[in-house]
């Protein structure tokens, strides 16, 4: 039987230097946890998986809003793993993730990653609507395949808009019925893990970082809008998380510096 369910966080600035969580709504296996964050001015809610999913035909969701002047990370507890439903007609499943980033505020999306398991199909979609001085920092990491199998059909899209605009909008396909090459020498090389780490910051309008290898299988662009998009490949999770943690070390030191300026 496929599940339907939906998360809700809101973050709202107390006027105190801190942020507080009015709004922490778990649903089915989505169960949202209040954690301790290093930074007291930030709060921080981790995803824990309260059973398998998404399974086929199941209808997850999640969806967070920053208002004006909050700053919140969200995490998870574990990686999420897209498994097969329970029968041939189970279908897709489909994992929904909605953010909202207000003036001044600050969201940083950092999941663990999303494993697509041998037989299983997924569709995810992130959309993030961000206010003009907001600042948000997205890391998406999947991994196709668990070891030793093949990986399952997988369908990505990250769509971005900053006051309105584009600023980014990808979507990504692996797996059985993604279009041909997917796996060739052109896009994957045969390496199984991939992600993309998305930083905008409103310090970036004073100066975009310059496009750049950050390894073989690594690169920064810089985007159309005070945002940058670091991409990776890597033979496994452990590695592609190596390469985007130092992105993302970097890029803030980056926007540290300018704001020091």
């Amino acid at each position: 039987m496929s599940v339907t369910a939906t998360a809700r966080i809101t973050a709202v600035a107390d006027g105190r230097g801190s942020t507080s969580l009015p709004v922490l709504q778990s649903s089915g296996p989505l169960a949202l946890r209040r954690t301790r964050s290093p930074d007291t001015a930030r709060a921080r809610v981790t995803v824990v998986g309260a059973m398998s999913a998404p399974l086929g035909g199941d209808r997850l969701a999640v969806e967070v809003v920053a208002e004006d002047g909050a700053r919140v990370t969200v995490d998870s507890a574990a990686a999420t793993v897209a498994l097969p439903g329970a029968g041939p007609d189970a279908g897709s499943a489909a994992y929904d993730v909605r953010l909202s980033v207000g003036e001044g505020a600050e969201l940083r999306w950092l999941p663990e990653q999303l494993v697509s398991a041998c037989g299983s199909a997924l569709d995810m979609t992130t959309r993030a609507e961000l206010a003009g001085t907001a600042r948000l920092v997205l890391r998406e990491e999947l991994v196709l395949g668990r070891h030793g199998e093949s990986t399952g059909r997988l369908s990505s899209r990250l769509t971005v808009h900053r006051v309105g605009r584009p600023l980014l909008d990808q979507q990504l396909a692996y797996g059985p019925g993604a279009p041909g090459g997917w796996d060739g020498p052109a896009v994957l090389g045969g390496h199984r893990a991939v992600g993309q780490l998305l930083v905008v910051d409103p310090a970036f309008e004073d100066g975009l970082p310059a496009p750049r290898l950050l390894g073989p299988t690594a690169a920064l662009t810089p985007l159309a809008g005070p945002a940058v998009l670091v991409t990776a490949l890597a033979p496994d999770a452990r590695l592609l998380r190596a390469v985007l943690d130092e992105a993302l070390e970097g890029l803030l030191k980056e926007t540290r510096a300018v704001q020091r300026a």
